[in-house]
Formats: C-alpha cells, sequence, structure tokens
C-alpha cells in the first residue's frame, strides 16, 4: 500500500483532535498529582508569574482533589522552589525568557491556601519543570504501588506537560486533566492537549476523570 501526504496527514490531524488512550483508569493504581498550585502562579495578583487561568480553575481542581480522597487515591502536591542553593537547577534557565524579571519569593514557596493541602499529603519541592526530574516522585509512587498518574496544575505546556512526558517515559500511564490544568497564554492551552492526547497521555476533564475512578471502583468491587 502506498501512503498518500494528505492520508497521513489527515490520520495525525484526527489523533492529534481525537485520539484517546485505550487504559483503565483503576483507582487503586492511581495517584494525583498537583503541579505547582502556588502563591506565585495562583494568587492574584501576588507575583509576575501569575497565571490567572489557574486561578479560574482551582475550584474545580480542589474538588478533584477531594473527589479523589474519597476514592482512597493518593494526592501528591508539588511546587517549584529555590533548592539547594539553586546548584540542582538546570544552569540554562537563567539565560531563558521565562526568568526576566528581578521578583523573587519573599521565603519558601507554598501551596495556595484555597487549595486545602492536608498536612499528611506528600509535597515535593523540585528544581525545575518536571516533578521527576531530580526529585523521590518515582520512588514514591512504586512505594504506593501505583502505576499511573493522573496530571492537573500549572503551567500545562511547561511543568505540567514536562512531568507527563516524564512520567510516560518511566512507565507510567498517564492521564492529563484537560480543564484542571493552565497555562499563561489560553491560546497555548490546546495546543499542548493535542500532543499530549496523540503521543503520552489519556486526555481528560476533571468530570471524566471522575467518571473513570468511580467505574474502576464498581468494577474493583464488582458492581456493574
Amino acid at each position: 500500500m502506498s501512503y498518500s501526504e494528505e492520508w497521513v496527514t489527515a490520520r495525525a490531524r484526527d489523533a492529534y483532535e481525537h485520539g484517546r488512550a485505550s487504559f483503565d483508569v483503576r483507582p487503586e493504581r492511581t495517584a494525583l498529582l498537583v503541579i505547582d498550585m502556588q502563591d506565585e502562579f495562583v494568587r492574584p495578583g501576588w507575583s509576575p508569574y501569575w497565571v490567572p487561568a489557574a486561578t479560574r480553575m482551582a475550584p474545580r481542581l480542589r474538588r478533584l482533589v477531594e473527589g479523589c480522597r474519597s476514592a482512597d487515591v493518593p494526592v501528591i502536591w508539588t511546587i517549584f522552589d529555590d533548592t539547594h542553593l539553586g546548584l540542582d537547577r538546570p544552569r540554562a534557565l537563567s539565560h531563558l525568557p521565562h526568568a526576566d524579571t528581578d521578583w523573587r519569593r519573599p521565603g519558601p514557596a507554598e501551596v495556595w491556601d484555597q487549595l486545602g493541602r492536608r498536612s499528611d499529603e506528600a509535597l515535593i519541592r523540585k528544581p525545575s519543570y518536571g516533578a521527576f526530574y531530580d526529585t523521590p516522585l518515582d520512588t514514591m509512587l512504586r512505594n504506593l504501588g501505583r502505576d499511573t498518574v493522573i496530571v492537573t496544575g500549572t503551567l500545562t505546556n511547561y511543568c505540567c506537560g514536562t512531568t507527563a512526558r516524564q512520567a510516560y517515559e518511566r512507565g507510567y500511564k498517564v492521564v492529563f486533566g484537560a480543564d484542571v490544568t493552565a497555562t499563561d497564554d489560553e491560546s497555548r492551552q490546546e495546543p499542548e492537549l493535542a500532543v499530549l492526547r496523540k503521543g503520552f497521555a489519556l486526555v481528560l476533564t476533571a468530570e471524566e476523570i471522575t467518571n473513570q475512578l468511580a467505574t474502576g471502583a464498581r468494577v474493583r468491587h464488582g458492581r456493574h
């Protein structure tokens, strides 16, 4: 068979727009990752790195967090912080536009209090975009017996997208929250979701994630 340019382009476009990974979301095998929902990104007007879309979606994310707790899905939080005097951070960051202000955190970064993080939920302070880079996240997930991660938080196309790719490369099944992630230019949201949808993750809304967890719980307990 010969494949025309039109055929391969249409096939790719369909996967970007409508592709869907084929695995189930089983609550007993899943952990929720809440990426960088911290003051400087979510607290309105507090820093030049504020992501207004993250503030708007925060109530929806908090409901998902509460739903995961009810389903016995562990919640792991991350924050992008100044760790080890910055010596563990990729050196090129300081040369990129992302670091083009003189603003500095007044103290250690913290999860925005309106997200309701609990003290009995793990918090990872990470030095770079991806939550697996120089952190114990992989060990923590394996100790919990979890092979599926739900990625939520901000920014969609930086810390969340990088974490999804890192999880995929480590053999995890990745669920990516379409409406519980946010970025600083909302026109960039769907292009990032499209790439993840085609090659890295099962992209679902918060409602779809909740429904999948409920279905998985019923199957686990023999109810249909």
